[in-house]
This record gives C-alpha cells, structure tokens and sequence, in this order.
C-alpha cells in the first residue's frame, strides 16, 4: 500500500509524539504504514507512506538519490550568483550538497498556512522551485541559508514520481502498489 498525504504546517512525520505536537495519527487512521522520508515539522506538503519495508527503504534511503521537490519561499530576491551556487552545489557544515535543479518561479497558488509566514514590508519575497537527490536533515533551509536568502516556507510538491497535485493539507490518497 502507498499513501500521499498532504501533510500540514507543524505536524510532525511519525504516528506518535511528545508534547502537544499533531502527528500523523491525527489524520491518517491506517496502522502499520510508515513515512518514507520525513518533512520537519515547519515544512509542509507531500509526504510518502507505506506498509512495504523495502519500498520504503527504496523511498528514503540516500544511495538510491530520489529525486525531491520542493516550492521554497525565500527572504530577498537570489540573484545568478546565488542560483549557481544552489545549483551547483553548497558547501554545508556537513560537507558539499550534490548540484540541485533550481528555478526561480512566480508565486504559487497555494493553501494558507495556519500561522502565516511573516511579512517585513522592506524585504521582499521570492519563490524557488528546487529539486535536490539527497536527504540531509533540513537541506533545502540549510542550503537557501548558506546562500544568503533563509527560507520562510517550504512545500514538498514531488517525490520520485509521485506529486502532490490537488491534495489539500490533511487529505491522504491510497494508491495501489
């Protein structure tokens, strides 16, 4: 079994949690299927899920460099310098990033996020769409940071072949293996 899930602003990817934190179990009510992959808590958008341990493993794992994509809101306007430095690579404290697909798009129409992402009316925003083959925790913050544009929000919008599409925040889909 695969689950799309949409998964929303501050849920956290695991079926159960510490504190008050909503987790997957708030919105899916199928047991035994795991995250392939996780979105950190202030991100949001597709999340993989499954009942089969080698998928999942096929899904998250680093060596087999599925490829993820993210619609990425950042603080300023990234000029070539740093779209070629996102592009080909950035230097992390835990080493040098693989080259990403980077592109800067108009805003897209998305949900509300519930709390709305802050507004500074002298700094403008931009929106990247940025594809990335590996899993690092908390790359693409890491990467638009180290770039000089930190991310305000982040929307998983694909994973390997799998997108998003119309899923609202909370929906799920059951897909037939």
């Amino acid at each position: 079994m695969i689950i799309l899930f949409n998964k929303p602003f501050g849920v956290v990817s695991q079926f159960s949690g510490e504190n008050k934190s909503e987790t997957l179990a708030q919105f899916i009510p199928i047991s035994q299927v795991y995250a392939a992959g996780r979105l950190d808590k202030d991100s949001e958008g597709l999340l993989v899920l499954t009942d089969d341990g080698k998928l999942q493993q096929r899904i998250s794992h680093p060596k087999y460099k599925k490829p993820k994509s993210y619609w990425v809101q950042v603080e300023g306007e990234p000029d070539s310098t740093a779209l070629s430095k996102l592009s080909t690579g950035i230097e992390l404290k835990d080493g040098m990033t693989l080259p990403a697909q980077v592109k800067v798009i108009p805003e897209p129409e998305l949900w509300s996020r519930i709390p709305p992402v802050r507004f500074r009316k002298h700094i403008p925003t931009s929106w990247l769409e940025i594809s990335v083959r590996e899993g690092r925790n908390r790359q693409i913050r890491r990467m638009t940071a180290a770039a000089g544009f930190p991310t305000l929000r982040l929307v998983r919008i694909q994973v390997g072949n799998w997108q998003l599409g119309e899923l609202q925040p909370g929906e799920w889909l059951e897909l037939e293996k």
